[in-house]
């Protein structure tokens, strides 16, 4: 209920604000200039930011089933970083602008193409350690890489336009964007849908697990895979968008007995309410230039994020 509200409003908020009633009306007739608005710029920026909020919720929720680690977020494998900086060289280079669909392409090849690293550096049969270095010393370079490439821009502005893309934002975003993104978003899901029994097993330990009939090596390329296809694909598109990974699991958790398995869907749909409110919140903000939804995102996860640590430490205390 609360996300079909959310994304009502997020229909309705704008530069031309609309009435409940008018944007229903637009959005079912497609009639005259508030067709043209819902339909052609507001549908597919609510619908990408329900589909990425989902997918950094779910893929949070994954990573931290799989580590067993309450601090596992999405950019743990490199993906997201790997996506920006190609995304960053087609832009920087005057290859493709910004808004265009090239860069989604680009982003979502560079995802794809760390998770092809991922599996040459770490081996199929690899420890979660040796995975976790993989992708943090993959992360680190992309990183570097990217910051070589706003370096090295012909073109100071086009190096701004790619700083402030890497900041996370939904503004400008076309159907073409959603039929782009769309797939690789849906097979994620479905990839790591199919991982979500393992993790209540897995929360027995590796060893348990394995005696129980889990397939640990298929397992951990199943998360890689799925967590990469799926935030690769959401920063191609929107950014770099943090935190929503990391805090909607932990907003969910204690609903659900801190089964890893159950905590999955509550985290996807809390993921999506966080960046449909987030979203309404940048347009709803008087400014001459739109917020960055990453810049708001990080500026609510933070605190949120400090309070639960804080509150952890206070359980802590209660019972020793």
């Amino acid at each position: 209920m609360l996300i079909a509200v959310l994304m009502l409003v997020s229909l309705m908020v704008g530069p031309a604000g609309l009435s409940p009633r008018t944007a229903l009306a637009a959005l079912l007739t497609g009639d005259g200039a508030p067709g043209i608005i819902v339909r052609e710029i507001r549908l597919p920026r609510t619908l990408l930011a329900a589909l990425i909020g989902a997918t950094l919720g779910l893929s949070g929720a994954a990573l931290q089933g799989l580590l067993r680690n309450p601090l596992a977020e999405p950019a743990l494998f490199g993906a997201p970083q790997a996506a920006a900086a190609a995304a960053s060289f087609v832009i920087a280079f005057g290859f493709v602008p910004a808004t265009s669909l090239g860069a989604p392409v680009a982003g979502i090849f560079g995802a794809l193409l760390s998770v092809g690293g991922l599996i040459l550096i770490a081996g199929r049969r690899a420890s979660l350690t040796v995975i976790l270095l993989a992708g943090l010393a993959l992360a680190s370079f992309a990183g570097a890489v990217t910051a070589l490439i706003l370096n090295l821009a012909p073109n100071p502005f086009i190096a701004l336009e790619v700083a402030f893309w890497l900041l996370g934002s939904l503004e400008d975003r076309s159907i073409e964007h959603l039929v782009i993104a769309a797939p690789f978003l849906l097979a994620s899901w479905i990839i790591l849908g199919l991982t979500a029994r393992s993790f209540r097993v897995l929360a027995l330990g590796e060893d348990a697990a394995a005696s129980l009939g889990i397939v640990l090596v298929r397992t951990r390329l199943m998360v890689v895979i799925g967590v990469a296809l799926g935030v690769g694909s959401a920063v191609a598109v929107a950014g770099s968008i943090g935190f929503v990974g990391l805090v909607a699991p932990h907003l969910v958790r204690r609903f659900v007995q801190s089964d890893p398995t159950r905590v999955m869907l509550p985290a996807a749909l809390t993921g999506t309410a966080l960046l449909l409110a987030a979203d309404i919140a940048v347009r709803s903000v008087p400014s001459a230039n739109e917020l960055k939804v990453g810049v708001v995102t990080a500026l609510i996860g933070v605190p949120v994020f400090l309070a639960m640590i804080l509150n952890e430490r206070r359980t802590e205390g209660t019972e020793s």
